[in-house]
């Protein structure tokens, strides 16, 4: 096994007991699951049952009460487990903006069936048009009366054929200062009359699979919107820094499980008369990709349990996913060109999660972005765009 940085004692249950569970499905058949166009449920449902998936919400709504130091836990061990769930990481977005800026009525309908796996949602922010400019969505909510006209399109929303409900992200308004969008958050019924979907191909191999979602004069009663009309972008970023967190515990994850493969791999496999492991072209590598990933647990640790004592967790969330994103490729690329051809075999399942490592370089944020954050909140060089 590969030694990894020491976890608390509870901490270390929790990531022995998703072990467990998770080891029961195995990466073979999370990604048999996805090659049949076939969601994960079972292991959805194992986890819920053991109460891991509602973790992070109160316990008054069904938790645990344990926070996002506790979700991230169990996105790293199911990754490291070879099932990475991306459905898990819109799922910590519409969990923490229900907890801090949901209605009772919305927390009491929502936060006990997402913690016992009975329901789930997705979160619909992207548009073709807008990328990361958020302020520039087009999708627009319409008082009418006491209800609301929902219209626009949302691109690259997962999960939806999952969803019981989605958390959708609309303009509201414009601020007559800037001409920026104000915005709005709604839940918006999957079935809703007006809503329609169309999958979109790609080549990520997951259960979790991408839509765009039309939005043709949705109405609405006036106890779908999430928090205060036009405080949607603040409402938002409530839940950005948590979904930043669980990003990099995916991204360990599958590090662990690259650099675990590769080693043994690299022990056992011999063609000079000796392990190829004993090769510094084959050792340096590696011990590369592990002393990344232990500087990227750490940091995520650390990202976590600001983010949980409510302090501004901007910077460390960030940081946290720019790191873990970039180990967790090169992880995977070690790892694979240490199998040689047989990196590219399903049979050692490591190509198959360099694609879901690499588009977490892309988003939920890109890497320029980040370094934009940095750039003018850290280093106060100015906003660049």
């Amino acid at each position: 096994m590969v030694k990894l940085v020491e976890r608390a004692g509870e901490d270390r249950q929790i990531l022995e007991a998703v072990a467990k569970v998770t080891a029961q499905f195995g990466h073979k058949a999370f990604m048999s699951a996805a090659r049949k166009g076939e969601d994960a449920a079972p292991l959805w449902k194992s986890l819920a049952e053991q109460g891991f998936i509602g973790i992070s919400i109160p316990e008054a709504y069904g938790g645990a009460g344990q926070g996002v130091s506790a979700l991230s836990l169990i996105l790293e061990e199911t990754a490291a487990q070879g099932c990475p769930m991306m459905n898990m990481v819109a799922f910590s977005v519409y969990v923490s903006v229900l907890i801090k800026h949901g209605s009772e009525a919305q927390k009491m309908y929502w936060l006990p069936r997402l913690a016992s796996g009975q329901a789930r949602m997705a979160f619909a922010v992207t548009e073709p048009n807008a990328g990361t400019n958020t302020s520039n969505l087009q999708t627009r909510a319409v008082r009418e009366g006491d209800d609301w006209c929902l219209s626009g399109t949302k691109y690259y929303i997962t999960g939806v054929d999952v969803a019981e409900g989605i958390l959708v992200v609309a303009r509201t308004g414009e601020n007559p200062k800037t001409g920026r969008g104000l915005l709005s958050l709604f839940i918006v019924p999957v079935d809703a009359p007006g809503l329609t979907r169309t999958p979109i191909p790609t080549e990520i191999n997951t259960p979790d699979r991408q839509y765009t979602l039309f939005f043709d004069n949705v109405r609405l009663k006036n106890e779908a919107l999430v928090g205060k009309e036009g405080d949607g972008l603040k409402v938002v970023f409530s839940g950005l820094n948590a979904e930043r967190i669980i990003v990099a515990s995916l991204c360990n994850g599958m590090a662990r499980y690259a650099i675990e493969r590769a080693c043994e791999y690299a022990r056992t496999r011999k063609v000079w008369n000796a392990p190829i492991g004993t090769h510094q072209a084959i050792a340096h590598p590696l011990a590369e990709a592990y002393a990344r990933l232990q500087a990227s647990l750490l940091l995520t640790q650390r990202a976590a349990d600001i983010y949980d004592s409510g302090q501004d967790a901007g910077e460390p969330s960030n940081i946290a996913k720019f790191i873990a994103a970039d180990m967790a490729v090169f992880a995977l690329d070690r790892a694979i060109q240490t199998h040689g051809g047989n990196g590219m075999a399903q049979e050692y399942g490591l190509a198959d999660l360099w694609f879901i490592a690499r588009v977490q370089q892309i988003a939920p944020v890109s890497r320029e972005m980040t370094l934009n954050y940095f750039a003018q909140h850290s280093l106060n060089l100015g906003r660049s765009y």
